[in-house]
């Protein structure tokens, strides 16, 4: 018969589903979880984009502030220059800047232009003469731009009537008096930077403009190595989530289908794989469901046993009351009608009896896993069972000899009805099997961690070969002269069922110094509270 593990219940598990309810993520294969997991530490990674964005308007902005301050410089420059010099100057900063240096007269008129007293410092570029390289880059400064949400910059277009009246930064600066800038894109996208001033003392206006196309360089670079980190980690993140997720999803997975196959139970024998290489929380998982799968086959086996048995029990009164019943049909004399009477009542005694030991087997398992345990005083309960025996006469003459403990020392946790029924029923066996006038010894002592009982009879004892059997179910090996029918063969099945569901140990051994008799011998765990002064 398979052992009951009890577990004391002192206090009420939590209701499952609770804390482990998934709402998000409950329609989510567990393999897209892992990678939605990871993938996220991806996108967090891509928010460095939002800094490189940052990063191009810093330095967009300090390149404004240096156009503005060289403007004002090449201004003070020129007022403090001869005006033979001034295209000298305008020349020398230009390519000194690498800059385009206009001036405007204070009605508007362009008076001189670096371009035009030597060669360009910058050149546009089309976009259509360069390779398919720019243009992917120039898409992706635009996806990009339009992800991090960037300020939009409008394009910078050279006036057909070149005027100070062409130029908004000119405007500004007429109207407020100091310097002003401003950034657009060349049709290249790289920037163009251009500052405006009012030259003190003459009014005339300095326009400068930049295509400082490093910035555009330092900025797609830095992306770019971003770009690739990401990529980089998108893919071994990708490749370490797929097998994480093989690690852990395949195996699930075959725990899955094999309890199905338990479920179905369409073969005789299932194994659910035991994973002994696996020494994570999957291969704990799949030991369990092992060992429960064999559990639950073995408590089948023993179900069907045991209904086989009950059959085969309740046939034998049943086919007895049957006989003495179809008797009285056909006896004619009182006597054997009175014979046959008293036998139809003894079977039907022995059905009832035999119906209620089995009522008792079959639900005392799902009783102890439902019971709280609570602590038990061995000494005390046997002392109160002996006393009731007493009162009821059920020993036979036989005597009962008890050595009992000081109180609180034999303490175990449990159910103090269900293991009183244990000592009873040992006790009816050794006082079946004892002779008149016979003696019973009973010993309860703690050891270590242990509370051991004794329980000696003076009887034939048990042999070697049959001291297992006779916990079985039905065992019906019986002292000679007693009148069959008598017992179920059930007592001490319901008895080691009971020790093992408080996680105990029984069985039997010869007395001790070689004396006739059986030693019933029971271990339980030890309580944890301390004894009782």
């Amino acid at each position: 018969m398979e052992p009951v593990i009890a577990t004391p219940n002192n206090s009420r598990p939590p209701e499952l589903g609770t804390d482990l309810t998934l709402r998000w993520s409950a329609r989510l294969s567990l393999t897209s979880r892992i990678l939605a997991v990871n993938i996220l530490t991806i996108a967090l990674l891509a928010g460095s984009l939002f800094y490189l964005d940052n990063y191009r308007s810093r330095l967009t902005e300090e390149r404004l502030e240096q156009a503005e301050v060289q403007t004002e410089l090449i201004g003070d420059a020129l007022v403090h220059s001869s005006p033979d010099y001034h295209s000298v100057l305008i020349e020398r900063f230009a390519n000194r800047l690498s800059a385009r240096i206009r001036i405007y007269s204070p009605n508007g008129e362009k008076l001189s232009d670096s371009f035009e007293l030597s060669d360009p410092t910058y050149e546009l570029i089309d976009p259509e003469t360069q390779p398919w390289r720019k243009d992917a880059a120039r898409a992706l400064d635009k996806a990009i731009e339009y992800v991090v949400l960037s300020k939009p910059i409008s394009d910078y277009q050279e006036p057909e009537n070149d005027q100070t009246g062409s130029w908004q930064e000119l405007k500004t600066a007429a109207s407020t008096g100091k310097t002003a800038s401003s950034v657009k894109y060349a049709p290249d996208r790289t920037p163009m930077l251009i500052a405006g001033t009012v030259q003190a003392g003459t009014n005339n206006q300095i326009l400068l403009t930049l295509n400082p196309r490093d910035i555009t360089r330092i900025v797609r670079a830095e992306r770019g190595s971003v770009i690739i980190v990401m990529l980089l980690a998108a893919l071994v993140s990708i490749l370490l989530s797929l097998f994480l997720a093989r690690t852990i999803v395949r195996p699930i997975r075959r725990l899955a289908r094999a309890a199905v196959r338990v479920r179905l139970g369409r073969e005789p024998e299932i194994s659910i794989p035991r994973m002994p290489d696996r020494k994570d929380e999957i291969g704990q998982l799949a030991r369990a469901l092992a060992d429960m799968s064999g559990a639950l086959r073995h408590r089948i086996d023993a179900t069907e046993a045991f209904a086989a048995d009950v059959s085969h029990e309740i046939k034998n009164p049943l086919a007895s009351l049957r006989s003495a019943l179809e008797g009285l049909q056909t006896v004619k004399q009182p006597e054997l009608q009175n014979q046959l009477l008293e036998v139809a009542s003894d079977d039907v005694r022995r059905i009832d009896r035999l119906i209620n030991d089995i009522s008792e087997a079959s639900r005392v398992d799902a009783e102890l896993a439902r019971t709280r345990f609570e602590p038990v005083d061995i000494g005390q309960m046997l002392d109160q069972l002996l006393a009731a025996r007493e009162q009821r006469d059920t020993n036979a003459g036989v005597k009962i000899a008890f050595a009992r403990p000081a109180r609180g020392v034999a303490m175990v946790m449990g159910d103090d009805g269900r293991l009183e029924r244990v000592f009873s029923n040992i006790l009816d066996n050794a006082v079946s099997f004892s002779p008149d006038d016979g003696l019973i010894e009973i010993l309860a002592t703690p050891d270590d961690d242990e509370v051991v009982i004794h329980i000696c009879d003076q009887g034939p004892g048990v042999a070697s070969e049959h001291r297992e059997n006779i916990f079985n179910r039905f065992h019906s090996d019986r002292p000679a002269g007693e009148v069959f029918g008598r017992h179920s063969g059930l007592g001490l099945a319901i008895a080691k069922t009971i020790i093992e569901g408080h996680e105990g140990t029984i069985c039997v051994k010869d007395k001790p110094n070689g004396d006739p008799g059986a030693l019933f011998e029971i271990k339980l765990p030890s309580a944890s509270t301390s004894p009782i002064l």
